[in-house]
């Protein structure tokens, strides 16, 4: 197992990154110092595979655990979700010395790690990703939320997790479309933050497809790092954090206009990144060269690069609502060549006007 330590002013935890890490998942939370009952939230798709062995592990470890099932789907991180969340977690007597399980990808991580946040004014929690984007991205650095119909992550709390275990095992029972979507969190990283890691992907388009788990380990452990120091600086995105965003914009209106049904997040991320490269090179920051390099690298990687049809009105109503939003402007993420960034800033009218006019 690799370790990555985030090292905070209030809380410092480890992020720990290998194979066959759920059997050991019991021992790991009893050194933090975690006790009594263990709620392990999942959903349908992920609870068949993994929730017995998680159980069991803590069952061994002196914990009690009990299992939370909430429904699989973006559509589905809600307020009606979390609050039956909340009615199961009461049901099973927790208080603050229980501990919560996040046993799935992002909306699980998200939710379940909202849930631990707010329960009792807050229990801890351990972030448990089965998919590629949850161990790359959403189940690091404590970002914990929800949606809102008018739009994405709106409701949340920065609340760091106890334990951060990603077994790079489970991503081979994740559907192909979901682990390319996570793919996509992972060009982010190489597109705004590391030039070389982005030319490892280039060069490893076959390994990536093929799942190849040393190579997966490597790309994870990178990317958590990135992460771990980026939110070393600013925990809570009053600055350069908002470098992760890159894509993100774009992505999430994308997302909300279509009802978080035709796009999956890492899919929209693609088509964000495509069009935050097209907006950089517009307002030199990088080259064509540039943007074909980002267009083809996701491309090859079986992501989609064509934005939705929405009108200009929509996406800038989407816009309005971002939460990145100060003011009425938008500090928007351009890539600065490939490796860098440079932050920009757009009305939301003047993003959804040049991401409306270059179709």
């Amino acid at each position: 197992m690799k370790t990555i330590t985030i090292q905070l002013d209030s809380h410092s935890y480890d992020i720990g990154i290998g194979e066959g890490l759920l059997s050991g998942i019991g021992a790991a939370c009893k050194a933090v110092g975690l006790a009594g009952v263990a709620a392990v939230v999942s959903n349908p798709t992920v609870a068949p595979l993994y929730a017995d062995q998680v159980v069991s592990s803590l069952q061994e470890a002196g914990f009690t655990p009990v299992t939370i099932e909430i429904p699989d789907g973006e559509e589905y991180k809600t307020s009606a979700t979390l609050n039956g969340v909340y009615d199961r977690l009461i049901e099973a007597g927790l208080d603050r010395r229980s501990f919560i399980v996040a046993l799935g990808g992002g909306v699980v991580g998200d939710l379940a790690g909202f849930a631990a946040a707010t329960f009792l004014r807050g229990i801890p929690f351990v972030q448990v990703p089965t998919t590629l984007l949850a161990q790359v991205d959403s189940s690091v650095g404590g970002k914990t939320g929800i949606d809102h119909p008018l739009g994405k992550n709106l409701i949340g709390a920065f609340y760091q997790p106890h334990l951060v275990l990603a077994d790079v095992s489970t991503l081979k029972t994740l559907s192909d479309r979901h682990y390319r979507a996570g793919l996509a969190e992972v060009i982010k990283y190489g597109v705004v933050l590391d030039a070389e890691l982005f030319t490892l992907l280039e060069t490893k388009i076959d390994g990536l497809l093929k799942r190849d788990p040393q190579l997966l380990g490597r790309v994870i452990a990178r990317c958590c790092e990135i992460k771990a120091w980026v939110v070393e600086q600013d925990e809570r995105e009053g600055g350069l954090r908002a470098v992760l965003n890159y894509g993100h914009t774009l992505g999430h209106a994308f997302e909300t206009l279509s009802g978080y049904r035709d796009l999956v997040h890492g899919e929209a991320v693609a088509i964000g990144m495509i069009q935050a490269a097209v907006l950089s090179q517009r307002e030199g920051y990088c080259t064509t060269s540039d943007v074909e390099r980002i267009t083809t690298l996701i491309q090859l990687l079986g992501l989609p690069t064509e934005a939705p049809v929405v009108s200009v009105e929509d996406l800038v109503r989407s816009l309005a609502k971002d939460k990145k939003n100060r003011s009425g402007t938008l500090q928007f993420i351009c890539n600065q060549g490939i490796g860098s960034y440079a932050f920009h800033q757009f009305t939301p009218a003047q993003l959804a006007e040049a991401c409306c006019s270059g179709r």
